[in-house]
């Protein structure tokens, strides 16, 4: 069986090629922590074989959701085909879509407005205005970077990501909050969230304020991450609007069907939906 030399310079280059790609700065990250998974795998050696892919895919679904091995083995197969290793690529797991989200990871708007409400009591301004820009503009959090002292006196942000450009507009609800924001905390420009050294608030930062939140908010924490506010604003979106189309545009995503894993619902509506038929006697 024919081995192939998996190198910490090999992995290196490919970092490089990501960003050249315009890879998301979330997705090289995950590409990075599978590829060193990978290679802490084959232990001292550093060379891989089929087989040894293949294990390390049996290990992936033994530890891990199905969503989950499938990120892992998108970047295995993106690194061996920049690596000319085609040999060495596996097939990613198949699975019926999910019509309905999991109950234990839906952030429900009654708790988000929870969230809200706990942060304003402990006079934590900034995570609740963090918190109120992701949900109201459904950007990523890594977009938050772009919500700048500009952008906010415009009352439009405009979002570079993964090579594209789209706009995002502020309610005027939300531009007098921000401006109010930037008044008491004297920033005349660059990024509105910042940390005390200056900083543009990133995703472990804002995570682990959030989860601080969930504990004095009495929410589950595994639906507090900044993600699950983008679902949640995709979701009360499309109960308003009923346009998947427009509401992939607003997400910057540049397929619907990426859309309508933002939208579905908890498996307790679709029960009562179902309930609703009236197909029994």
């Amino acid at each position: 069986m024919k081995s192939y030399r998996i190198t910490g310079k090999l992995i290196d280059a490919f970092r490089l090629h990501l960003i050249e790609q315009e890879r998301s700065p979330g997705t090289i990250q995950n590409y990075l922590r599978a590829l060193e998974r990978f290679h802490h795998a084959l232990q001292t050696s550093a060379l891989a074989t089929k087989q040894d892919v293949i294990r390390f895919k049996e290990q992936l679904i033994s530890q891990h959701s199905p969503s989950t091995v499938n990120v892992s083995l998108a970047a295995l197969n993106s690194f061996f085909r920049f690596a000319g290793y085609e040999e060495l690529r596996v097939k990613s797991l198949k699975r019926q879509r999910q019509i309905f989200c999991s109950k234990e990871r839906e952030l429900s708007k009654a708790e988000y407005l929870k969230l809200l409400r706990t942060a304003r009591d402990a006079g934590n301004q900034r995570i609740l205005l963090i918190m109120e820009t992701i949900c109201s503009t459904g950007i990523r959090v890594s977009e938050l970077q772009y919500i700048t002292a500009d952008a906010v006196r415009r009352g439009q942000v405009e979002v570079r990501c993964k090579g594209k450009l789209r706009a995002v507009f502020l309610s005027g609800a939300l531009k007098k909050k921000l401006l109010c924001y930037l008044r008491a905390k004297q920033i005349h420009s660059g990024p509105v969230f910042i940390t005390k050294s200056g900083r543009p608030m990133d995703r472990s930062n804002i995570w682990s304020e959030m989860k601080a939140l969930c504990r004095r908010a009495g929410v589950a924490a595994q639906k507090v991450f900044p993600h699950n506010l983008r679902h949640l604003f995709a979701r009360t979106f499309y109960t308003i609007e009923k346009d998947l189309s427009k509401l992939a545009d607003l997400l910057g995503h540049v397929s619907v069907e990426t859309t309508r894993i933002y939208i579905k619902e908890s498996g307790a509506e679709h029960r009562r939906r179902i309930e609703q038929l009236g197909l029994l006697i």
